[in-house]
């Protein structure tokens, strides 16, 4: 029958093909240097930190010189050198995904150079204890690495840059958590578009390969550690409606904070302030934020990925107002105009509100609440309920916690969604505006 499967003809495509075979050793083999680039960011950065965290410790008082000089370094050198690595990194990718952007504008997003530039104004955001996360910059990373794959591919491959760009874009979030599934569900929820169905294996085994050279390279242990939840029963269900409902709230409010300032509407003169003088602005923000850490003792510097991991061990010397604290550290340093993520800040800011919950309602297993605050504030700020609820799940193996944490996520999304759009989005878009402008549709500004 003309609709059979031609068995062999099918095996020599498959096996026979030594295009395929250069076309899948290239793709994974790109896959596999990206892992290592994050990998190698993530030892730099969190290198970084804990040098700044060293001398900060003999003389708290330097951090009101030193954090608003980097500062202002960093935008300095971003704005003149490398434009397209400010901010997260992820509406760059998401950016570079979108039809309207030709083959010769994808270096104004994704590159090797923007990925190696992310890679040193980043940590040098966390040697100045900037309260920001390496995750969102990792996207960035990782997707430049892969997109220079292109050059390598046969001719007329089926390969294309779009499926690299996704595929850099999740392996980064796979090897910058250690979490391969939540890469794939980021490439999933955020990234593709149009999913190319004869590829989706080979993208997929590089996402996933670039995620397993983190967890070679770092060990298999979860990123905070193994929570123990308490049991799952009735009882968790107002303290976590109320945490749910809390984080989608502060989740919505903090996506619209950020979109709000990426597109110059908040405090009106502050705003006009910081497009005439970047660098200055960016100089306040750094004394602001250095200012909150003496305040926060030390907590809201870095990624708060430490704070976290000491909310999570029944650690009950976090300040009371970390939440605040953190809250207005992220939005400063984002509004500074340096390059940086809120990943991690996000899933400080989420364990600090079920920190504070389980204290004023005295739940004795405060850990589950937590992990459903991280879950919460990322899924609400983010609006990726999918790969939030799989990034927590993995990081705390919170298995046991499943439905609660799908939950969650989906709630907080929805509650975020009534508040703000979609932040990626929405900064993809803003990103699009720098576009080369046809001559006949230019006007003055």
């Amino acid at each position: 029958m003309k609709h059979l499967h031609d068995i062999p003809s099918a095996f020599k495509q498959e096996f026979a093909n030594p295009r395929l075979w250069w076309t899948r050793a290239v793709v994974i083999g790109m896959a596999a240097i990206a892992g290592l680039v994050v990998v190698g960011f993530t030892w730099l950065a969190e290198g970084a930190l804990d040098l700044f965290l060293h001398f900060n410790a003999k003389a708290w008082w330097l951090v009101l010189l030193w954090t608003p000089a980097l500062t202002a370094l960093i935008v300095w050198l971003t704005r003149r050198y490398a434009a397209g690595a400010a901010g997260s990194g992820i509406p760059q990718v998401m950016a570079t995904l979108d039809p309207a952007v030709s083959p010769a504008d994808r270096s104004l997003f994704v590159s090797l150079k923007l990925s190696a530039a992310k890679i040193v104004l980043t940590a040098g955001g966390m040697l100045g204890g900037l309260s920001l996360g390496r995750e969102g910059p990792s996207v960035q990373i990782a997707a430049g690495v892969m997109l220079a794959a292109r050059r390598f591919l046969p001719r007329h491959t089926q390969i294309s840059a779009h499926s690299l760009l996704v595929a850099g874009g999740a392996a980064g979030i796979a090897a910058a958590f250690n979490t391969p599934l939540a890469g794939v569900m980021f490439a999933i929820e955020e990234l593709s578009r149009t999913p190319e169905q004869r590829n989706s294996g080979l993208i997929v085994a590089g996402i996933v390969l670039a995620g397993l050279m983190a967890v070679s390279i770092t060990g298999n242990a979860t990123h905070f550690g193994v929570i123990h939840p308490g049991p799952i029963a009735m009882a968790l269900a107002l303290p976590g409606l109320l945490v749910t409902l809390v984080a989608g709230v502060a989740g919505g409010l903090f996506s619209r904070l950020l979109l709000a300032s990426a597109r110059g509407n908040p405090l009106g003169r502050l705003s006009g302030w910081r497009s005439r003088y970047p660098v200055l602005f960016a100089a306040v923000c750094g004394v602001l934020v250095a200012g909150i850490g003496i305040a926060s003792h030390g907590a809201t510097f870095g990624s708060g990925t430490g704070a976290t991991r000491a909310m999570l061990a029944g650690d009950s010397s976090m300040p009371a107002a970390f939440v605040g604290f953190k809250y207005v550290a992220t939005w400063l340093t984002v509004w500074s105009g340096v390059p940086a993520g809120i990943f991690a800040p996000s899933l400080a800011i989420g364990a600090g509100i079920g920190h504070d919950i389980a204290q004023l309602l005295q739940y004795p297993y405060a850990p589950a609440l937590i992990a459903l605050g991280m879950v919460g504030f990322l899924a609400a700020a983010t609006q990726a309920p999918l790969t939030a609820f799989i990034i927590v799940m993995e990081m705390v193996d919170g298995h046991s916690m499943v439905l609660s944490l799908m939950a969650c996520a989906v709630v907080a999304s929805t509650v975020s969604r009534v508040l703000s759009p979609p932040l990626y989005g929405a900064l993809a878009q803003l990103q699009l505006q720098r576009l080369p402008q046809a001559p006949t549709s230019q006007t003055t500004s």
